[in-house]
């Protein structure tokens, strides 16, 4: 992944430690089938907000493949197994999938959906943080939809009708490639030693990048800061800065191959996958949940409400919260919204939850909506100058 997308999650939820294992409520609600569509009243794909309104899932599949394909925007094809959802996806149903910016940014997808109004090119889909997909529900830019397993996401992980969905998230963590950083810091505090000088590096700038928003709340809370006060996170970046040890340039798989940030701050899923993904080229990447900074973050779905292919957008939302999508993120390291669902009905990945990084003190207070806006407000204000010269 070479990106640093601009994500600031929804949260919701108590997070296990092993498991970020996540409180569901209620049952799968159930939809029509194909052969009901006269009893359900089949509307225009656009304006559908179930698959009941094409009949049921059957009637989904057919209107997609009608149209051909699925456009999609800034989904790495290496940040939480994006890579193989799209190819599984694709072999499922038959659909070409436009794979377009994958180091854009959410900021980027806003304005895409914005611009492109009535052209073919609009991104049908969108992975938001929640400070632009709150933002975007507010601007009514998202369709409303609610997928089979709507009722499988607890209700603090979503907009009630279902304009935007949690559908996977992480910890933040601190990747460090064991081959050349003889002591891996573990902690925040840690990263202040001396020994990393020109080390410890953010996945992007956190006024784009919601990893490096992420980061800098971590940061605050482990250093006497709240979820309504992210300035100590600031100033601990600062110190960082002056101390020698922050390194400017932004991590990436690209970089910590190279070596050039071998310490990384950021999602613990991409820092896990780093793990398997470099294995074989050199780099021993180990990875740590820091126990004085813990922090989740989880990201929205939703669909572009004018979408130029509106039923391949929402067969894409199906398959996405399906067993089967939730499973694939889980492969990627990621917690799936649905993970308490899974785990009840049986579905659930055991061997790939079982390797979610070890979680030592879990993150269950999330921040409202009001403080993450007014946190992305301090961060937009004060970076820059926190980290100049």
């Amino acid at each position: 992944m070479t990106v640093h997308r601009a994500r600031a999650a929804a949260f919701a939820a108590v997070l296990t430690a092993a498991a970020l294992s996540l409180s569901a409520c209620g049952s799968a609600g159930s939809t029509a089938k194909a052969g009901d569509a006269a009893k359900a009243g089949t509307k225009d794909a656009k304006d559908a907000t179930s698959a009941a309104d094409f009949g049921g899932l059957d009637g989904l599949v057919a209107a997609a493949k009608k149209e051909g394909k699925l456009h999609v925007i800034t989904l790495p094809r290496d940040w939480a197994n994006y890579g193989k959802i799209i190819d599984g996806f694709k072999a499922k149903y038959g659909l070409e999938v436009e794979e377009e910016n994958p180091d854009g940014s959410s900021q980027d997808e806003i304005n895409a959906i914005n611009s492109r109004k009535g052209q073919d090119r609009a991104p049908d889909v969108v992975d938001l943080g929640s400070a632009f997909a709150l933002q975007a529900v507010k601007d009514g830019i998202l369709a409303p939809y609610k997928v089979a397993t709507f009722d499988k996401v607890p209700d603090s992980m979503k907009d009630a009708t279902g304009a935007r969905v949690n559908d996977y998230g992480g910890y933040i963590s601190i990747g460090c490639d064991a081959k050349k950083i003889a002591n891996c810091p573990k902690t925040f505090a840690d990263l202040l030693k001396p020994e990393y000088k020109g080390q410890v590096a953010l996945n992007g700038n956190p006024t784009k990048s919601g990893s490096a928003f992420g980061g800098v709340y971590a940061a605050a809370l482990a250093n006497g800061g709240s979820l309504d006060n992210i300035q100590p996170g600031i100033d601990f970046f600062g110190k960082l800065k002056q101390s020698g040890n922050f390194n400017p340039v932004e991590s990436t798989p690209a970089t910590i191959e190279k070596g050039e940030t071998p310490i990384s701050i950021d999602w613990s899923y991409l820092n896990a996958g780093y793990s398997d993904q470099f294995k074989d080229k050199g780099v021993d990447w180990k990875v740590s949940i820091p126990v004085d900074g813990s922090y989740a973050q989880f990201y929205n779905q939703a669909i572009n409400k004018w979408a130029p292919h509106p039923a391949a957008a929402r067969l894409w939302q199906e398959y996405l919260f399906s067993a089967e999508g939730q499973n694939l993120f889980l492969g990627g390291y990621a917690t799936p919204a649905t993970f308490e669902a899974l785990k009840k009905d049986g579905t659930l990945d055991a061997a790939a939850a079982a390797k979610l990084p070890t979680v030592e003190k879990p993150f269950t207070d999330f921040p409202t909506v009001d403080q993450i806006n007014a946190a992305k407000k301090v961060v937009t204000e004060n970076w820059t100058k926190a980290i100049a010269g």
